[in-house]
């Protein structure tokens, strides 16, 4: 009889589970639904080191200087583009003191092409070809994104602002209306009038005094 050996493989899967949640160690308990015990029996198990890679902080992930790190990084930086920015930096920068640059830069670019399509990201992905020679036309279409996101945030800022504004002004003509519902004889269109309101919410605001 033939003798045989194998080797013993070990499986790692870089895994971001939602927040709180965990994620099974053996492919055995994610077969779904669950079998009957006649064919359990015959179902595999293989488990397997789970990297969750939400559980890392900006901080630990620089001080491991290795691809896979890179890519938590990009992954961690969620939607925001000037996070996703600096992620992107720091990969490219990984990847130039990589003693396999070209091979781990071939692999990273097809996977943040992929990312950031997902993404939704305005760039000329056809055009991005390395990470690494690609940099500044990359870094340039992110810098629109970023200056997008900002300008974004600021009118959506004023726009809130305003709302604010416009609520505490009318807040104000609502409590000047109750006084002079409180205080006066005129009737509710002379106060409408007055303080420039519906005479509706005149109406509205003197049935709530008299409660």
């Amino acid at each position: 009889m033939r003798g045989w050996s194998y080797k013993q493989i070990k499986s790692i899967f870089p895994f971001s589970p939602p927040s709180g949640g965990t994620a099974p160690l053996d492919i055995f308990k994610m077969v779904a639904p669950e079998q009957p015990n006649f064919l359990q029996i015959y179902q595999p198990h293989l488990r397997y080191y789970l990297v969750d890679e939400g559980r890392y902080t900006d901080k630990q992930l620089g001080l491991v200087q290795t691809p896979l790190s890179g890519v938590f990084s990009v992954e961690n930086a969620g939607e925001s583009w000037e996070t996703l920015q600096r992620a992107v930096d720091r990969i490219v920068a990984i990847i130039q003191a990589d003693p396999n640059k070209e091979r781990i830069d071939k692999v990273i670019t097809r996977w943040i092409k992929r990312h950031l399509q997902r993404l939704g990201a305005e760039v000329n992905l056809e055009q991005l070809n390395s990470l690494v020679e690609d940099k500044d036309m990359l870094a340039e279409n992110l810098e629109n994104l970023v200056q997008k996101e900002r300008q974004q945030g600021r009118q959506e800022g004023r726009q809130e602002g305003r709302q604010e504004a416009e609520q505490r002004a009318l807040e104000g003509k609502r409590n000047a209306a109750r006084k002079l519902i409180a205080r006066t004889e005129m009737d509710d269109q002379m106060i409408a009038d007055i303080e420039e309101l519906p005479v509706e919410e005149v109406e509205k605001l003197r049935a709530e005094t008299r409660h």
